[in-house]
């Protein structure tokens, strides 16, 4: 069930390009593929994809990512000298958790595609930061016994058929009285998520967010 784990393909990607992020009054720089739409009809991209019909998402900056930089910025983090450790879900181009390692945090950036954590770890470094992990997962088989304190994911629920495998998810890898901050642009399916939180036993609080004129939530999720 989880054998596969998927690797954009290095032909497929193309040219480069380092794009400026500026968030709550802070520069950051990412690193990504100038053309998302020629890499997805790559042919070395369509074959090495075909058994999961996977698609590429890691590779654009999305407006959950932006508004969850912001959050994290913002956040009351206690002084935590790299004692506290971030995994970050679906990390793409890692932008949210550039932004944790900018507020001390130590952070795992994990991912489904293997290329997608050589671009967050680069966006990473060329940012100052060292203090950081990689980790390709799927979903459906985190590490045995992983939990940390804190879980972030942007633009993550965008399906209905991703809400119970992402709810149990952070249910197992969240520690007790630890908090995972989620950031969703409003979707029809909204409704769907919540409950899937809830048949995970999480409780969650929600918050509006607003940036660049995409309205979306932020999810405050616990347990314990």
């Amino acid at each position: 069930m989880c054998a596969f784990l998927p690797e954009t393909p290095p032909d497929a990607l193309g040219p480069t390009v380092q794009q400026a992020v500026t968030v709550a009054g802070r520069s950051f720089t990412l690193v990504r593929p100038d053309a998302v739409d020629r890499l997805i009809d790559h042919p070395s991209f369509i074959s090495s994809t075909a058994a999961d019909e996977y698609l590429p998402h890691w590779a654009s900056l999305w407006p959950g990512a932006r508004m969850l930089a912001e959050v994290v910025l913002a956040e009351p983090w206690a002084a935590s000298n790299g004692s506290l450790t971030a995994l970050e879900l679906g990390c793409g181009l890692g932008l949210v958790g550039i932004a944790a390692l900018a507020r001390g945090l130590r952070v795992v950036f994990s991912d489904y595609d293997a290329t997608a954590l050589r671009f967050a770890a680069d966006g990473a470094r060329l940012n100052g930061f060292t203090d950081f992990q990689v980790l390709q997962m799927d979903w459906r088989c985190p590490p045995a016994d992983f939990q940390v304190p804190i879980v972030l994911a942007a633009d993550v629920a965008y399906e209905r058929t991703l809400h119970v495998p992402l709810a149990t998810l952070i249910r197992k890898v969240l520690a007790p009285g630890g908090v995972c901050l989620l950031a969703d642009k409003d979707r029809a399916q909204a409704p769907h998520f919540r409950e899937a939180l809830v048949g995970a036993g999480l409780s969650f609080q929600c918050e509006r967010l607003h940036l660049e004129g995409a309205d979306g939530t932020l999810y405050r999720i616990t347990y314990g």
